[in-house]
C-alpha cells in the first residue's frame, strides 16, 4: 500500500485534496446527465481497488495499479492488465464497469479500444484502466514506461491478510 493516501504524508506525498469526479446520473425523463460532486481520495481509492480487484478475478496475467500522480497530473492510478484473447478482453473491461457501478462509483468519462479490443482504455478521471490483449501489452511495456511510478499493493476479493496481493 502507498502511504500518503489518506492525507499523511509518505513517499508518494501529501494527499488531503477533496477529488471532483463527473458522475453521470439519471435525470428527468430518463436522459442521463453528468454532474459533478465532492469525492474523497478514500472513496476514489475503493473504486480504483474495486477495479483492479474485479480485473485481477478475471485473468492469470499480473494486474498492476501504479500510483502515477507525480508523474503524471491527468490522473493518479493506472491499472494494467492483459488477456489472452479479444472476448476475454471485452469481459475483463465489462466486468471493472460492473465492479465499479456496484462500489456506487462512477461510469468512464471514456472508453477506447472497444471495437479492436486489442487495448482497452477506461478512463475514469482519476483512475485509468488499461486492459491489453498480451501482445499489445508487450508491444507498448507501460510498467516500463512508468518503471518510476510506486506500485501500490492491492488485496484480491477473499484474500486472508497478511498475504501479498498481485499488485
Amino acid at each position: 500500500m502507498v502511504d500518503g493516501i489518506d492525507g499523511d504524508t509518505g513517499p508518494a506525498g501529501p494527499r488531503a485534496k477533496p477529488s471532483r469526479m463527473e458522475i453521470r446520473t439519471k435525470g428527468l425523463a430518463g436522459r442521463t446527465e453528468r454532474v459533478r460532486r465532492e469525492v474523497s481520495e478514500d472513496q476514489v481509492r475503493d473504486w480504483m481497488l474495486a477495479a483492479a480487484r474485479a480485473a485481477g478475478g478475471k485473468t492469470e496475467r499480473p494486474t498492476v495499479v501504479l500510483d502515477v500522480g507525480d508523474v503524471l497530473s491527468i490522473t493518479t492510478w493506472f491499472i494494467i492488465t492483459s488477456a489472452g484473447n479479444s472476448r476475454l478482453v471485452k469481459t475483463i473491461a465489462d466486468t471493472v464497469e460492473e465492479a465499479v457501478d456496484l462500489a456506487d462509483g462512477p461510469k468512464p468519462l471514456r472508453i477506447e479500444g472497444l471495437d479492436s479490443l486489442d487495448w482497452v482504455v477506461m478512463d475514469y478521471g482519476d483512475f485509468v484502466v488499461h486492459v491489453f490483449s498480451d501482445e499489445a501489452r508487450e508491444y507498448y511495456e507501460l510498467e516500463r514506461l512508468y518503471r518510476d511510478a510506486p506500485v501500490v499493493r492491492w488485496e484480491p476479493e477473499g484474500q486472508p491478510e497478511g498475504r501479498p496481493g498481485r499488485g
